[in-house]
């Protein structure tokens, strides 16, 4: 009897192979032929889940957003209850950074991604659409933030998520060896810490 094949498995496959193309060779490398070699299937097979080099691109940054949002929720658990939006915040960049093996790949996904998008129409369209509901769950966590006094009333909510979303600048200084992963997290930990100064507690009468 022919054996059944999953067809979300073959794809997810092949997404692991292009992951592991570019981490270890770069975009420039991910050919279909290239990724079809490294996940054992011949390249007629991964056209037939693929057409083009942008249709694996986009399912694999699916996929790799689905493992950093899985790996956020697991970090997220192990917060306290509920987690203080200091802590959610931290936890987020650091899991957008290249800081260990499976961020590493997703960072390096990303930056192809993004490289592609800015000479694809559809691809761009989609990017800024992932980047704009990532730059609004960082928002949210600000407005909460000062609504609970743990952010001072006069912090432009804007702003402050822009600053915030400026520290995964630190991606190419880490890639390259400019600077460390405990500097990285050392100037994330202080800005949050200036950021997260307590409003007062109550103002005096007018």
């Amino acid at each position: 009897m022919p054996k059944l094949v999953d067809h979300q498995e073959r794809r997810e496959a092949i997404a692991q192979a292009l992951w592991r193309v570019v981490d270890q060779h770069g975009w420039t490398r991910a050919t279909l032929r290239e990724v079809a070699r490294e996940a054992g299937v011949s390249l007629g097979q991964l056209q037939h889940y693929f057409a083009t080099r942008e249709a694996m691109l986009t399912f694999a940054m699916e996929r790799a957003a689905d493992r950093t949002g899985d790996r956020v929720t697991r970090g997220l658990a192990a917060l306290d209850q509920p987690p203080h939006p200091r802590d959610v915040l931290r936890l987020v960049l650091a899991e957008m950074l290249p800081l260990h093996a499976d961020s590493r790949a997703s960072s390096r996904m990303s930056a192809a991604y993004v490289l592609e998008a800015l000479h694809d129409p559809a691809l761009r369209d989609q990017a800024a659409l992932g980047l704009r509901d990532g730059r609004a769950m960082v928002e949210q966590l600000v407005r909460q933030a000062i609504a609970q006094g743990q952010v001072a009333p006069d912090r432009d909510p804007d702003i402050e998520t822009d600053l915030i979303i400026a520290l995964t600048g630190f991606t190419p200084l880490l890639e390259l060896g400019v600077i460390d992963p405990r500097a990285a997290l050392a100037a994330i930990d202080q800005h949050l810490d200036r950021l997260f100064t307590a409003a007062p507690s109550s103002h005096p009468e007018s």
